[in-house]
């Protein structure tokens, strides 16, 4: 058996091991590194631990933790600061802050974890927080409200809206109503984009029919609302699409707050296609017009991020997905994405070699004997220079 401090000993060693770049998964785009930046052993000790030997004489785990993943990410005072889903052994998910003076280690998170405002008594569930630093002076909170279906008797059958709150510090919250969609019925992965667009707030939303499948959904939409304190968006507008036989086939979603470049706004989004192993999802990115938002400029060809190695395994295998990214003052970019619903990863690129990534990559052709056609002339183009 072990003592508290014990556990408390091997907590911080692993807040203090240095991480390093994954060599073996060069690609030019970005690094990955080796170990996860945010996993359950990073909750500190005493929100699982009892450490008094009186009321647990053996040391068991009266709170547990089964996951640490999808995090909203940005700079706040100087630090990398995460906002994570943290999954409980009872399955409720909630967030918590960790922050760190290094973007790829030692992330060690605040005393006690965000207690949001009670206003959605139907509310079961909350999860995937999208940070948004807005040009009004908020740092907003973009989530997933999870409510039962009371219409439908299967006890799995939920309603997913997207809640709204917003803070200064992410000490003090203000619980704002959840946005409404008027021509569609439920909503995940909304993302709040950092500047007002004519004057509104616009959103990136998911339109869905029902809590898993998309439906009538094509894509990732684009709204506008007049207020975000009561927030009502009539029409959306779809930007990246779904499209058969692709790595959105199924369903895709925003993921991190849209970075803005000198040649657009560069989105990094999730994709989800159908196997026999079930669905995988994948990262990707594609770039909005400054003019127009909502209006796609470039969409590179297949995945950003896919799961590799050992990032298969977990809760919900063969999954990466991101709701955060943080771009520091010297123009680095660092994606904070999930792997299979367990752990929390990093990987680390530049805005030049975003941008290259996302406007000189080529578009996916959508048909094998096109996609054969343009890996030919690419082969073609690359001897021809070889042999000068």
């Amino acid at each position: 058996m072990r003592t508290y401090r014990e556990i408390e000993a091997r907590y911080e060693t692993l807040i203090h091991t240095p991480n390093r770049v994954h060599e073996g998964r060069y690609n030019g785009i970005y690094e990955r590194y080796v170990n996860p930046v945010l996993t359950r052993e990073h909750i500190p000790p005493f929100w699982i631990y009892d450490p008094n030997p009186k009321t647990n004489p053996y040391m068991m785990q009266r709170l547990g933790v089964n996951a640490v993943f999808n995090s909203g990410a940005l700079l706040l005072d100087g630090k990398y600061t995460l906002v994570a889903r943290v999954e409980g052994s009872d399955r409720k998910s909630f967030f918590a802050v960790a922050q760190s003076d290094r973007p790829t280690e030692g992330f060690r998170f605040w005393d006690e974890p965000v207690l949001l405002p009670d206003t959605c008594p139907e509310e079961t569930n909350v999860y995937d927080m999208r940070l948004t630093q807005h040009e009004d002076g908020w740092i907003y909170g973009v989530f997933c409200s999870e409510s039962k279906d009371t219409g439908n008797p299967d006890l799995s059958a939920a309603v997913a809206a997207a809640g709204i709150v917003r803070t200064k510090d992410l000490k003090t919250w203000e619980r704002l109503p959840n946005l409404k969609t008027l021509r569609s019925p439920q909503q995940r992965n909304v993302c709040l984009l950092p500047e007002f667009e004519n004057g509104k707030y616009a959103f990136y939303t998911r339109p869905m029919d029902d809590f898993i499948e998309t439906g009538s959904g094509g894509g990732i939409g684009f709204g506008l609302c007049d207020d975000i304190t009561n927030a009502v968006i009539d029409e959306e507008r779809m930007t990246s699409l779904r499209r058969y036989h692709t790595i959105t086939e199924a369903k895709n979603g925003a993921g991190a707050v849209p970075i803005k470049t000198d040649r657009g706004w560069i989105h990094i989004a999730h994709g989800v296609r159908n196997t026999a192993a079930g669905l995988r999802y994948v990262v990707y990115a594609f770039a909005t017009a400054f003019d127009d938002p909502g209006r796609v400029i470039a969409q590179p060809g297949g995945f950003l991020i896919a799961p590799y190695g050992s990032e298969r395994n977990g809760d919900v295998s063969n999954v990466v997905f991101t709701n955060g990214a943080i771009v520091d003052k010297d123009g680095k970019v660092y994606i904070y994405y999930a792997s299979s619903d367990t752990r929390l990863h990093v990987a680390a690129t530049d805005l030049d070699r975003l941008k290259d990534y996302v406007f000189n990559t080529p578009e996916d052709p959508l048909r094998s004997v096109d996609c054969v056609k343009q890996r030919i002339g690419f082969i073609r183009q690359n001897l021809e220079y070889l042999k000068k």
